[in-house]
């Protein structure tokens, strides 16, 4: 499954998934990001046990402001609709997998 575009119309829908979620908070002109957005992608297709979406802070500012985003990447965990674990900046892969598996 590749990752999805998440945004205010549709972020309710991805929040209350049965599956954990990770949310990945980035903007295109973020370095950092850009070198975590390969790894997220490659989770989301390794992965369909879990519901991978990105969200450009840039366009959804709203969303950026209520999981209080000061810097990114930040990526974000959700299980059960409820934030089980957070990190920012550049992580390795498996430093993210094991996010989700906590």
């Amino acid at each position: 499954m590749s990752t999805l575009n998440v945004n205010k119309s549709n972020f309710e829908q991805i929040k209350n998934s049965t599956k954990p979620v990770l949310l990945d908070f980035y903007a295109d002109w973020c370095g950092p990001c850009r070198m975590v957005s390969p790894l997220v992608e490659q989770i989301a297709e390794e992965n369909p046990q879990y519901l991978v979406g990105k969200i450009n802070v840039d366009s959804e500012p709203e969303l950026a402001q209520a999981f209080g985003v000061l810097s990114i990447p930040m990526l974000v965990v959700l299980k059960n609709g409820k934030i089980a674990a957070h990190s920012v900046g550049a992580r390795p892969k498996q430093q993210i997998l094991a996010m989700l598996e906590s």
